[in-house]
């Protein structure tokens, strides 16, 4: 799963995101759901909070049930 932050104004699909990323990458590295967020969460090292990103992750499946 990708997470991406538009740029404002930005039309990007999610399918475009994953036919871009397809090119790139070996096959079984692809990615198969794109989640567009407001910004990635950060801890004050700068470093990714993975966590917080996993828990947008299930909540955004869920809000789908």
């Amino acid at each position: 799963m990708a997470f991406v932050v538009r740029q404002s104004g930005s039309k990007l699909s999610e399918a475009e995101i994953i036919e871009f990323v397809a090119r790139k990458v070996a096959p079984y590295k692809k990615i198969r759901k794109v989640a567009f967020v407001d910004s990635i969460p950060k801890s004050a090292a700068g470093k990714i909070l993975r966590r917080e990103l996993c828990k947008h992750a299930l909540a955004s499946s869920l809000s789908r049930l």
